[in-house]
């Protein structure tokens, strides 16, 4: 069987439809419709219903799953383990939101040096859909995030709350004109600002990663909510401030990672993001969070 058939099974099955599917694989929907139809020639047996809701699982589909997974992690694994130097016993991709990068995932990475030195790390960047999909289809041994989906055999376990503060350059600054900048930090957080500012309008800027908010206020001014870990020094030089009388936002931060997988790598970058998302949680005491009060 064909490593790309399974690759495509999975695709479908974490997008839900051919035309998520084709998107996210670059390549067209005949050819998505096309693999999938050998695939299930190949099984004799239909893998997918079909809808106007999209494409979802049959029984057999939902049987094929674990083995779908199965090959295109061996298949993947075979790839990187091939191509590891021999200093290195395995292989292991993490993909994570932006603003962990910052701060926290990186002690993780230390950690990792330190304890499994033998282990060779990926890293990148996501976000939500795409790190789902990514752990779906097994191209992603572990994800780090804000919200994540409910997939099957894919556990989500929190690591710590992050706090987000609504900040400004300026005290005389009014929060709500022009200058608000107004992060996509994922559903949960857009859900948690339209509750408490619900007539709020938010179309003036909108981005999609703080990294790049920063940059905008350290630049020309104006004000957004960012992670209290990240600005707690600026609020301390006095370079950012807390807008007054503004609630905090809390977001859950998550791991992610396949319940079907046992391998020892796996195990203990899991542990160390546990050890480390205590560390941080123990952070959050009243204490830090009555700089912003």
């Amino acid at each position: 069987m064909d490593i790309e058939f399974a690759r495509t099974f999975l695709a479908v099955t974490a997008a839900g439809n051919f035309v998520g599917a084709a998107a996210k694989l670059h390549i067209t929907q005949s050819t998505v419709s096309a693999r999938i139809k050998t695939l299930e020639q190949q099984l004799g047996t239909a893998l997918f219903r079909r809808g106007r809701g999209g494409a979802a699982l049959t029984a057999a589909g939902r049987r094929f799953l674990r083995h779908a997974k199965i090959m295109v992690r061996t298949y993947e694994q075979a790839r990187h383990d091939v191509g590891l130097s021999s200093g290195f016993s395995a292989g292991l991709t993490l993909q994570g939101r932006s603003a962990l990068w910052d701060g926290f995932l990186p002690l993780w990475v230390h950690w990792m040096r330190q304890t499994a030195p033998d282990i060779s790390l990926r890293l990148e960047i996501g976000f939500e859909e795409g790190i789902m999909q990514g752990m779906v289809q097994g191209d992603i041994d572990i994800g780090v995030m804000y919200t994540p989906q409910s997939r099957p055999a894919i556990a989500a376990e929190q690591l710590f709350g992050e706090s987000l503060v609504l900040m400004t350059s300026s005290r005389e600054r009014k929060w709500q004109d022009s200058s608000y900048l107004h992060i996509d930090w994922g559903p949960e957080f857009l859900a948690q600002f339209a509750a408490r500012f619900p007539d709020v309008d938010t179309s003036a800027q909108r981005v999609n990663i703080g990294w790049l908010a920063m940059q905008l206020i350290n630049n020309y001014g104006g004000s957004a909510y960012l992670p209290l870990r990240l600005v707690r020094h600026l609020i301390e030089s006095q370079q950012l401030f807390p807008v007054e009388d503004s609630p905090l936002i809390t977001l859950p931060v998550y791991m992610v990672y396949p319940l079907d997988r046992q391998e020892a790598h796996i195990t203990t970058a899991i542990k160390g993001l546990r050890e480390l998302g205590a560390e941080e949680d123990q952070r959050h005491s009243l204490d830090d969070l009555s700089m912003v009060s």
